[in-house]
Parts: structure tokens; sequence; C-alpha cells
């Protein structure tokens, strides 16, 4: 005789699985905020060591080195979450004998992208005119946009990570002087405390 109650849940999870990417892994996101966190000290050490950290800054990079040098930094940072992201996800699909790649993980990244392109399009404006202080916080928002806008096909919780992205990339456009210190908190510690938390709660 079926129990109704394990007919009820085995429908919910096929509904659930056919609407949500569930490969998403913790783990990923703690790595991306310790790369996040490499690369924002490898930004302050070329723009600003010795001086403290905390330190309110509002002078613009004038070394054109400079600015490439964090290009390049800020590009290894996102291609490693990117691979990690990938590699981690598809062990994980791997063991309960999912896709990484269905109709569910292909919405997720047409509506990842859209936002993520704009913003990336809106950044290297901003870096062209001389906007060197608002392109930080416009990544913490355009990311926030981006997460919020793919939550449906994610765990629940990731919408509390969007919104705080939001907030902090809000926090660094009124205050631009804190600009490295509002990056390193919204793609490193956030993601490494949310990485933790959906760790401990959907892969341990």
């Amino acid at each position: 005789m079926n129990d109704p109650e394990k007919d009820i849940e085995a429908i919910r999870s096929l509904m659930e699985r056919s609407v949500k990417f569930l490969s998403l892994s913790g783990l990923s996101g703690i790595l991306s905020g310790v790369y996040a966190s490499v690369g924002a000290a490898i930004a302050y050490y070329l723009l600003y060591y010795p001086r403290s950290v905390f330190q309110y800054r509002i002078e613009s990079i004038q070394d054109q080195s400079v600015l490439t040098e964090l290009l390049i930094v800020a590009m290894i940072v996102l291609a490693a979450s990117l691979v990690t992201g990938y590699q981690l996800s598809k062990r994980k699909a791997q063991k309960v004998n999912m896709s990484i790649w269905n109709p569910t993980s292909r919405r997720l990244m047409l509506n990842l992208a859209t936002p993520l392109f704009t913003g990336g399009i809106f950044i290297l404006i901003l870096l062209y005119n001389g906007q060197f202080g608002i392109a930080a916080p416009a990544c913490l928002i355009f990311y926030g946009l981006a997460l919020l806008n793919a939550s449906d096909n994610l765990f629940d919780e990731i919408r509390y990570l969007a919104y705080s992205e939001i907030v902090v990339g809000l926090l660094g456009a009124a205050f631009p002087g804190y600009g490295l210190l509002l990056w390193f908190t919204g793609f490193g510690l956030l993601h490494i405390v949310y990485g933790a938390m959906m760790y401990k709660k959907y892969d341990a």
C-alpha cells in the first residue's frame, strides 16, 4: 500500500527539480569568497599599501598600468570562480544522476546573463570615462540584481545573498572611498558566509 505522504514528497521533489537548479554547491560559494578575498588583498597592495585598509580614500587611479593589473586580477578571480562553480556543481549533479545542462540550468544562465552582461558593459563605460570610484559598487549591484533575477531557479536562500549584495553595493556608491573594503565584503565575506550556510544545509 502506497504511503500518501511519501508520494506527495516525491511529487514535490520532482516539481522542484524541474524548476530549480539544485546542483549548486555551497563549497563553490566558499571558494569564490576566498578567491575574491585574495583578489581584494592584491588590489589593496597595488593601490594603498602600507596605508590602513579602513582609511577613507577619494583619490582616483592615475596609473594606467595599475588599472590594467587590477582588471587582470578581477578576470582571474572571475575565471577561477566560474571554473570552480562548474566543476563542483557537475560533481554534485553526478552524485544524484542528474545532468548539469538541462532546461533548468539553461533558464538559470539566461536569467543570470542579462543583468551581468548589461552590468559588464556599464562598468566598462565607467572605466573608460574615468569613473573608477563607482565601478566597484556597480559590480556588486548588478551581481545582486543578477542573483535576484535568477533566484526562482536556485535555492530560496539566494535571495538573501542577492539583497545583501545590492545593499553593500549601494553603500559603496554612497561612500566610494570605502569601495575596496565593501567589494571585499560583498564578494568575499558574504560569499564565504552564504556558502558555509548552504554547504551545511544542503551538502553536508
